[in-house]
């Protein structure tokens, strides 16, 4: 099918900061020359989908439609789309354009474009109008932002891996975790539950860092080597000088001291959760041991392919609690709860029934 005109789309929306969600109709528009009109499937909820309905980071666009984690099937292309069919299986992760002609969009970062990515959901689009993301049954995206999901993993499994699953697996690759390499993931939630997967699969040795024994047996089953907890003050005598690589998913402030020392020669902490506070920490901690603190973000679209790629080889999904559409206000209060193993995803179907 070419391109067709502009439709409109059930979805969930939420109209002012911490309002709860309402069943809504939003347009979408007309696939363009390089678009491609999306059936959504399923759409993951990540920890960012509540501070933004909360209004906690203070950037927040409202009414909202969020979902940046979402997989579906191609049903209709434009008349330009090469990469695509009707049928195709696909997925959206947390941006759909960028500037395309930066530095890092031309490196194919466009996690990292200079003028701004132009974000699924909460986002302005080229025509300056507010994107409405994956909670809906339908998404309209150029061709060159969507990414193909392969046929070994399930929808609802993949539909995390659009942004729980790049976010651990690009800062895994650029540390190289892999086979002769001792890797720590801090915290076994929506995203430490796939680091701990995919670093496995890499061929590092997997130790989980959480705060107590609670998840012992699922990180052993998910391909933890070792577990520990870090309320027990040992934890970092014992493990002193172990790591090559320190993953920090948690959002909370961190000793960043007592961490830094886990590492060895070399080490690199990275950070991808964001505390509300500033951290510390004293400079000694780096200098000794010639250690790396440092951040990551998502990852780009050829990576994004690439770790979804791995996953099918790997046959590496999420492992997910499938939720209707009128149990996403109590699956938001789970999630800060620490109440789901470990990512709830929305049927979309669901959106039809009354």
């Amino acid at each position: 099918m070419t391109t067709s005109a502009a439709t409109t789309s059930a979805a969930l929306l939420v109209r002012t900061p911490g309002a709860g969600f309402e069943r809504a109709t939003i347009a979408r528009r007309a696939p363009r020359e390089h678009d491609v009109r999306i059936d959504i499937r399923f759409a993951g909820i990540c920890h960012s989908d509540i501070h933004q309905v909360r209004q906690e980071w203070g950037s927040s666009r409202f009414p909202m439609v969020p979902g940046h984690e979402i997989a579906g099937v191609v049903t209709a292309v434009g008349s330009g789309v090469s990469r695509y069919r009707v049928g195709d299986r696909v997925g959206v992760g947390c941006f759909v354009d960028s500037c395309r002609a930066c530095e890092p969009c031309l490196a194919g970062e466009q996690q990292y474009c200079q003028r701004g990515m132009v974000l699924t959901y909460n986002g302005r689009d080229q025509d300056g109008e507010t994107t409405y993301g994956g909670y809906s049954q339908q998404i309209v995206v150029d061709e060159n932002y969507v990414v193909r999901i392969p046929e070994g993993i399930d929808f609802a499994a993949a539909a995390p891996l659009l942004c729980a699953g790049i976010t651990v697996y690009s800062p895994l690759r650029r540390w190289q975790a892999g086979p002769g390499r001792r890797v720590a993931i801090v915290g076994l939630g929506g995203l430490g539950h796939m680091g701990v997967r995919i670093a496995h699969a890499l061929g590092a040795e997997v130790t989980v860092l959480s705060q107590s024994l609670a998840k012992e047996k699922d990180g052993l089953r998910l391909g933890a080597d070792h577990f520990h907890a870090t309320s027990d003050e040992s934890t970092f005598t014992t493990l002193r000088g172990s790591f090559d690589l320190i993953l920090n998913i948690v959002s909370a402030s961190l000793p960043l001291d007592a961490y830094l020392g886990l590492l060895r020669l070399d080490g690199a902490l990275v950070n991808v959760g964001v505390p509300s506070e500033p951290s510390s920490l004293n400079l000694l901690s780096l200098i000794v041991g010639r250690r790396t603190l440092t951040g990551s973000n998502i990852g780009g679209i050829r990576e994004t392919q690439e770790m979804l790629d791995f996953c099918g080889e790997h046959q590496l999904g999420a492992e997910v609690e499938v939720i209707g559409a009128d149990e996403v206000g109590a699956a938001y209060d789970r999630v800060v709860r620490s109440d789901v193993r470990f990512r709830f995803v929305i049927d979309v179907a669901t959106l039809d029934q009354a």
